[in-house]
């Protein structure tokens, strides 16, 4: 069995690639080669244990993640990519980059599908693995010129901001919440917030979001106003129904209803739903991540390696 550490996982899993294999894998229909069971939550003394299994035949791979959620340690996570015939490990992957950059990859997807062609400004909530992740993907689906982080409860971001502009030859400016949310035109949220990080009422027409950071029916990063006056598009509804508080917190709430939710990734990917129908449209891509970004990516990783 092989083993990867993150640093291998960082070289060999190039941003371009593995969006355009998560591009690939949702535009396909996988209704019959597809198996991947809801993802299983077990609270442990202190922290949160996610199981996360799938198997593609079309892929020809199978694997599980494990991830745990604590506040000492915040996510760390492994995968275990499988044979599919035998059911027997070949590679172990440290995957805490591979889960921030299957999350971002997937986010910048579904920039690309959703946000207008026309976008100038990049604002994101957050300073952490996710935000930096997200900062590397988005600008290879969109031409930027302007880059904004609000830190979510940090003041002191030129750490943050120094290590975007060596890491990535961008240069981020902090901004506070409202204008974070006022001046960009893509905005992405990548917190452990548990509640709103901005009024829904900021929001300019035309904006794209995608909001990653929130994963429980009870914890969300924007507002009931933001989904109400938004298009709504999730990674799968399965997991969307289950967990995403961003949109279960607006329909208990009676803003909107589950029809508000047009369609899946795979839905609006392949054409089956319509996406943007107008330049002021404010869209919104809900993602919990899903066992099958996870299995593309860790396949991509291992081909690369044998190749």
């Amino acid at each position: 069995m092989l083993s990867f550490s993150e640093d291998q996982v960082r070289r060999l899993a190039r941003v371009d690639d593995v969006i355009r294999a998560i591009g690939v894998a949702f535009t396909r229909d996988f209704s019959s080669t597809l198996r991947m069971p809801a993802r299983t939550s077990l609270q442990l003394d202190n922290a949160l244990l996610l199981i996360m299994p799938a198997y593609d035949s079309a892929l020809g791979a199978a694997g599980v993640k494990l991830v745990s959620v604590s506040k000492k340690s915040g996510v760390q996570a492994v995968y275990e990519l499988l044979d599919p015939t035998t059911g027997i490990p070949v590679a172990r992957m440290e995957a805490n980059y591979l889960t921030d950059l299957r999350t971002a990859a997937t986010s910048a997807f579904a920039t690309d599908l959703l946000a207008r062609q026309d976008v100038h400004t990049l604002g994101i909530f957050g300073s952490g693995r996710q935000a930096e992740t997200h900062f590397a993907a988005l600008p290879a689906v969109r031409r930027f010129e302007r880059f904004l982080v609000c830190g979510s409860g940090r003041t002191d971001l030129r750490g943050f901001c120094e290590t975007m502009k060596v890491r990535h030859g961008i240069r981020v400016e902090p901004a506070t919440a409202e204008d974070c949310a006022r001046s960009s035109d893509v905005l992405c949220t990548c917190t452990s917030a548990g509640e709103p990080l901005f009024l829904g009422d900021w929001l300019r027409p035309g904006t794209h979001l995608n909001l990653v950071g929130a994963f429980q029916p009870h914890t969300r990063e924007v507002d009931d106003m933001a989904v109400k006056r938004s298009r709504v598009f999730v990674d799968t509804y399965e997991g969307a129904m289950a967990e995403a508080g961003d949109l279960l917190i607006p329909i208990q709430n009676g803003t909107v209803d589950r029809s508000h939710v047009i369609a899946d990734l795979h839905e609006l990917a392949s054409g089956k739903r319509s996406g943007r129908n107008h330049p002021d449209d404010i869209t919104l891509f809900k993602s919990l991540g899903c066992a099958l970004e996870d299995l593309v990516t860790a396949k991509l990783v291992y081909d690369r390696n044998q190749s």
